[in-house]
This record gives structure tokens, sequence and C-alpha cells, in this order.
């Protein structure tokens, strides 16, 4: 259904959506860059950032492109398969951002309450073991949503209230044996929802009470700062994406629902290499050092 019908609106919409989708990618490649190209942030944090950066831009993709081809063709007709897909791959990647973020937190909760034996426990292996399990978990997820909505195969002509097929409006669309589908979704919604931001807010328990335990107020500070833009993107993350997936179960669809799951499909994305560079002295420093050696 997209955003509006007015015609004269499309062309607004579409360097509107244009722009962000650039900004996002080259913020989030300049993120990637500088991980990369400073040893010093060969680190598990900036490990795990750079590939929240990667999902980030896949979550990206999903969604803006195939949006911009349709203002320009004038048809927001998708097909089922490619709606199917579509839904597949932006679950895949939401989930990343929510399991990378759980990580990060409890990289967080290591770092501060304890920090001589941090890079013992956050060692290589864990880090790439808590990836790997992270990429199989959104499977999991993508499968069970798509084993829900599968069951689709009696309508024609269905219109989905966001500009893209967003898993939370799909499922609605689902009339086939509607009682299992709510018992997968609120299940659904307990599992990747409830126990990765439970994990969150344990870690940040500990932290915060480390943190009152320092009698040195610079050090409290310091550790304060680390965790600022960590709490930031989750704080956008999580508030619009489960206010738009639990909002879904709870009452019928509309139109507005397009401009929440624009929140933290698109905006979210868009915001997170700038929330972490720019209070990160690290990823600054990095990043001058690669547009010096570029240049």
């Amino acid at each position: 259904m997209g955003f509006s019908e007015d015609p004269e609106l499309q062309p607004v919409l579409f360097g509107l959506f244009l722009s962000m989708y650039l900004v996002s990618v080259l913020g989030n490649l300049l993120v990637i860059l500088a991980v990369i190209s400073d040893s010093h942030l060969h680190t598990p944090m900036y490990f795990l950032l750079s590939n929240l950066s990667w999902a980030d831009m896949g979550l990206l993709s999903t969604t803006v492109p195939n949006f911009l081809v349709s203002l320009q063709i004038h048809s927001r007709v998708i097909s089922y398969v490619g709606c199917l897909t579509q839904m597949s791959l932006f679950l895949t990647f939401a989930c990343m951002d929510v399991m990378l973020l759980t990580v990060m937190a409890y990289d967080r909760f290591v770092a501060i309450c304890y920090p001589l034996n941090y890079h013992v426990i956050m060692n290589p292996r864990l880090c790439v073991t808590s990836l790997l399990v992270s990429f199989l978990l959104s499977v999991v997820e993508t499968q069970l949503h798509l084993l829900v909505a599968l069951q689709m195969t009696n309508f024609k002509d269905a219109e989905i209230a966001s500009f893209f097929c967003d898993p939370s409006q799909v499922l609605n669309l689902s009339c086939y044996d509607t009682f299992t589908k709510s018992i997968v979704q609120y299940l659904l919604s307990i599992v990747y929802g409830m126990f990765p931001i439970s994990g969150i807010l344990f870690s940040y328990y500990k932290i915060v009470s480390s943190i009152l335990s320092m009698p040195s107020s610079s050090g409290r500070s310091k550790a304060f700062s680390t965790c600022g833009s960590h709490l930031s993107v989750v704080f956008l993350f999580w508030g619009t994406g489960l206010g738009i997936y639990i909002g879904s179960l709870l009452s019928d669809s509309s139109r507005n629902s397009a401009v929440s799951s624009l929140m933290y499909s698109v905006v979210t994305p868009m915001l997170n290499p700038f929330i972490y560079s720019l209070r990160n002295r690290d990823i600054k420093s990095a990043l001058r050092m690669f547009y010096d050696r570029v240049i």
C-alpha cells in the first residue's frame, strides 16, 4: 500500500528513500572499512560492530531498492514468491541485528565487570561461534514464519499495509488455522523478543551495579560512555520493532504501520553507524586515518 496515492508525492518519496539508502550504505561501509583498516580495532567489540553493519546493510537492501523500483514503474504489485523471499531475507537480517545487539551487551558486561579476563573470555572462538549461532537462530526464526506464511495459498489481490512485505503484516493475511498462527507468533515474539531483551537487561543490571561501585568518578563516566552508543541503538531498534510486531497481534493493520515500519527497518540501520562513530574516538580516529590514506 505504500505511503500515499498522491502522484505528486512519488518523486519526493523516491528522493527521500534513495537518500536514506545511500547514506545508510555509505555510513555502514565506512564503519566496516574503519574496522578492517585499523589494527587497533581488531577487537571483539569492533568485530561485532562490523558484523552489525553488514546485517544493517542487508536489512536495508531487502526493502528499499524494491520500493524505489515500484515508485519508478508506478506499480506496487509483488508476486507471491517475491513477497515470501523478501520477508525471509528481512527476517534473517532483522534477527541477526537482534542477536548481535544481545551479544554486544554481553561483550560490554565482560569488559566492565571482568576487565582483566576480557580477552580470555571474549576470545576469537567465542566471537565466531556467537556470530554463527546468531545466524542459525535467524534462519530458524525465518523458517518458522514461513511455515505459517505458506498456508496462504487461497487468496488473490491481498493488500499489505506497509511499503514492503513486513512479516507482522503478511502473517495477518493468513486465514488458515488462525489459532496455530497466533500461537506461533506469540511464541516467536517471546523467544526472539523477550529472551534477548532479558539478556540485555541482565547484562546492564550487572554493568550498572559494577559502575556504581567504582571509587573514581572519571572511571564511572568512561564506563557509562562505552555503553551509551549500544544502549541508544538498542532502545531505537527494540522500541520501534517490538512495538510494531506486538501491535500487529493486538490490532488490525493500517497505513500508519508503514510509517512505524519505516523507523525500525530503515531509519534505525541508517542511524546506527553515526551513533557509534560520533560517540567513539577510536572509530573517528580510524576514519581519519583511512581518509588520509585514500587522499
